[in-house]
């Protein structure tokens, strides 16, 4: 390929990955003239490609959307995360994914230089995916709670709760959350005047009801993180506070994977919170902290730690 064609695909390519492009930063990156931009530019044109020129002190240029566009131009590596992604898009818990995502596949294939077809067709030779299992969510209803999160829209849906019974929901909703198998959305619960974290295959009919709201300050780091916390809070039956006596940053340090929340108190000391249905297991936590603690709740805790204090005494003793 000579070296013109090949910076004409390069540009091409720019033009697909970003909406405007100011034609000094182009040549820039091609490492080129303005003037050999404006030619090859004119080129693209007569090719059929429909590039706008912008108006302005610099210039510039735009792939005009909603044409009949040029097939997409990928690099190795853009290639290779579509395949892999699509590949693995079964774990997300949507229905009709996967169906869709080999539809998608055979495509790009298709469209892929010979060497590159040769190494997605080797990942997916080499790629076992276990079959899916558990619930789904339906892609539309993704699609209409997403554009709500977006727009900052009240969404209204019926929602099955844990137990099966069934309610009414109003909300503000804030975020959807991908969990691995389950998605969930965070949201302002607008009749019980609380956050609430729902999990989309239990909702039905998600619509969007037109009211625009200000959104609310949500009470954790991110969305993510308020969804441990609800997790983490509604299916157990014991949740521990205690203070440690040591900084909040060298507990994080140590031990990376605590299964709680840590809440700093000052430079020498902060607050653990976790929770478990097992006491025993929760004693063992709070013992694995390797520090000082001070146990505030539940009182059950506190019998639990001193029946394995009379264990671990024994144990040394013997």
């Amino acid at each position: 390929m000579s070296g013109t064609s090949s910076r004409l695909l390069e540009l091409l390519s720019l033009l697909q990955a970003r909406r405007d492009w100011p034609g000094t930063e182009l040549a820039e990156r091609l490492e080129v003239s303005g003037r050999t931009i404006r030619r090859d530019v004119e080129r693209l044109r007569g090719l059929g490609y429909p590039v706008e020129s912008l108006t302005g002190p610099a210039g510039g240029y735009r792939l005009r959307a909603g044409t009949a566009m040029p097939p997409l131009l990928l690099d190795e590596d853009e290639a290779i995360a579509i395949a892999v992604g699509l590949r693995t898009a079964a774990r997300a818990s949507v229905t009709g994914i996967e169906e869709t995502a080999i539809r998608a596949l055979v495509k790009l294939e298709q469209v892929l230089p010979a060497h590159l077809r040769r190494r997605v067709a080797a990942l997916g030779s080499a790629t076992v995916a276990p079959p899916a299992g558990g619930p789904t969510v339906d892609p539309q209803q993704l699609t209409t709670i997403g554009a709500a999160c977006r727009d900052a829209e009240c969404l209204r849906f019926g929602y099955a709760g844990r137990d099966g019974t069934a309610s009414r929901r109003e909300v503000e909703p804030h975020a959807l959350v991908n969990r691995g198998r389950r998605w969930y959305l965070v949201a302002w619960d607008r009749r019980r005047e609380d956050w609430r974290t729902f999990r989309v295959d239990r909702i039905d009919r998600a619509t969007a009801t037109g009211p625009r709201f200000a959104a609310r300050p949500l009470p954790a780091e991110d969305a993510a993180a308020y969804v441990e916390q609800s997790l983490a809070g509604a299916f157990s039956r014991f949740e521990a506070r205690v203070t440690v006596h040591t900084s909040a940053a060298d507990l994080e340090r140590r031990l990376p994977f605590l299964g709680g929340t840590l809440t700093p108190i000052d430079a020498h000391r902060c607050e653990y919170r976790t929770s478990d249905d097992d006491l025993e297991w929760l004693a063992l936590r709070v013992v694995l902290l390797g520090a000082d603690v001070d146990v505030h709740e539940p009182p059950e805790l506190l019998d639990q730690l001193r029946t394995l204090a009379r264990r671990l005494d024994r144990a040394a003793r013997a």
